[in-house]
């Protein structure tokens, strides 16, 4: 199974120590070489980025920084698992080097796989 984990945590106006920077490293690199993290990446500030809206047909577009937000994404990751279980282990992990904030797990759809019929899931799989 593979799962999408959305890094969530409150912005920061430094960069990651040296120290930070290397234990977040051998993780990776341990996680890469065992084959359980597929990818991932960190986000620049939200500050150079911008949410696209969509509500009933109008598009509206706010450049950032996001400063209503208490949390914001920080970064994502593709893990391989297998079970929702070893996944929230391997975020677990992954908060104890990061510090603060909250990793959301979304199970990613794999063609042939049996997913409950939900509204958007259902759409997904007739579109796949």
């Amino acid at each position: 199974m593979r799962f999408l984990s959305i890094y969530k945590t409150v912005e920061r106006s430094t960069p990651p120590t040296a120290e930070e920077m290397a234990a977040m490293g051998k993780l990776i690199e341990e996680g890469t070489n065992k084959g359980w993290l597929l990818s991932t990446e960190g986000c620049l500030p939200s500050a150079q980025g911008a949410r696209v809206r969509r509500s009933n047909g109008k598009l509206t577009i706010t450049d950032g920084p996001f400063t209503e937000a208490k949390e914001l994404v920080g970064g994502f990751a593709i893990l391989k698992a297998n079970s929702k279980a070893e996944a929230i282990e391997l975020a677990r992990q992954f908060l104890q080097i990061a510090g603060d904030g909250e990793c959301e797990l979304r199970q990613i759809y794999e063609a042939g796989m049996d997913a409950p019929c939900t509204g958007h899931t259902a759409e997904v799989a007739l579109q796949g």
